[in-house]
């Protein structure tokens, strides 16, 4: 399978590293072979390292350096933010965040149904093998 991920204007990136870690960024140019200038609706635009962005496979059609009016009115009609949840990276960096904002009684009841889960799972597999037996 090809490389698809290419730095170019209007590729969205996670970043990665920083002040702004977890934050979903549009780049809107490419100032040379190590920075990209980036924005996004809730930051202000800045340039940033290459080391720091994770390219993501979703791209919107924006000119070079929109203005930022423009870039959300494109950002919502590509429906970046759906289409970031929706893809497995997207769901496993939320369930992340979600598993360390857990307490110590929530990860106790976590456990707890794991271990009721694996004794289900248990006694499933041993019918099946007595059913396969006979």
């Amino acid at each position: 399978m090809p490389f698809k991920r290419y730095v170019e204007i209007g590729r969205v990136a996670l970043v990665n590293y920083g002040k702004d870690y977890g934050r979903l960024v549009v780049i809107v140019d490419v100032l040379d072979q190590n920075r990209a200038l980036v924005d996004a609706p809730d930051m202000i635009r800045t340039q940033m390292n290459f080391k720091r962005l994770s390219l993501t496979d979703i791209k919107i059609e924006i000119n070079r350096v929109p203005r930022k009016k423009n870039l959300i009115e494109a950002m919502e009609k590509a429906d970046v933010k759906n289409k970031w949840e929706n893809s497995s990276w997207g769901r496993k960096l939320i369930v992340q965040k979600r598993r360390a904002s857990l307490n110590d009684f929530d990860r106790f009841k976590i456990m707890l149904a794991k271990i009721k889960k694996s004794g289900l799972v248990k006694q499933e597999l041993s019918k099946l093998k007595k059913e396969n037996a006979c």
